[in-house]
């Protein structure tokens, strides 16, 4: 009979209280020795598992003792309406994700995946896209082994349930889209927040060296 050796590689999740940040997290217990997870607040609802540690953190000011870790999983998110301004959002989806990635490289991180999104473009004139695209460049350049950024369509999931604001947006794309899924183009149909996870962590787990670019399309389905 052959023997499953227990994981080795350890792992950090930023954002686990999102609704990708959920998704991952069980895989991620399942994949890894153990999990640091960093939180803007105390979160009792991701406690239990002996194997994950929470660190309630100030994303404008990490820690200097940061946890050491193998692999990274930034899954930090909002959006200007939420945020309030174009300023308040940058400060989460670049600042946040940049300055994660750059702590966690620092203190001997090899593998970085990050959730970006559908039309990151450094060189758009949509502010959203613009933002999620330098966020792609600077991470890129921090010296990882492996870098993967996931880049979903909208996401599907229960935001209500985990307490987060509900996007219009998000609720209207599913309801048109649901009853025709199967003409719109993979490309840029809703996808659930556990594809894009389980997406995210395949990916990361084979290890390939170099920056990897998971598109909507093919992420659909990964999950199920």
């Amino acid at each position: 009979m052959t023997s499953i050796s227990p994981p080795s590689r350890t792992a950090l999740l930023a954002g686990a209280t999102g609704l990708v940040g959920r998704a991952l997290l069980p895989l991620l217990l399942r994949s890894h020795a153990s999990v640091d997870v960093l939180v803007r607040r105390a979160a009792p609802e991701l406690g239990g598992e002996p194997r994950l540690r929470l660190h309630v953190v100030d994303f404008t000011k990490l820690p200097a003792a940061f946890p050491a870790v193998d692999d990274v999983f930034i899954a930090l998110g909002t959006t200007i309406a939420v945020a309030g301004s174009q300023a308040a959002f940058r400060a989460v989806d670049f600042d946040a994700a940049v300055d994660t990635a750059r702590a966690a490289r620092a203190a001997g991180a090899t593998r970085l995946a990050v959730i970006s999104a559908l039309g990151a473009d450094a060189g758009s004139r949509v502010f959203y896209n613009q933002v999620k695209g330098e966020m792609e460049r600077a991470v890129a350049a921090l010296g990882f082994d492996s870098v993967t950024l996931a880049r979903p369509s909208l996401l599907v999931g229960d935001r209500a349930a985990l307490g987060q604001p509900v996007r219009s947006g998000e609720v209207w794309a599913t309801r048109l889209t649901r009853p025709l899924s199967w003409l719109v183009p993979r490309s840029v149909r809703p996808i659930a927040a556990a594809d894009v996870a389980a997406a995210l962590v395949g990916a990361t787990a084979r290890g390939r060296p170099g920056l990897h670019v998971l598109s909507s399309a093919d992420m659909q389905g990964a999950g199920g």
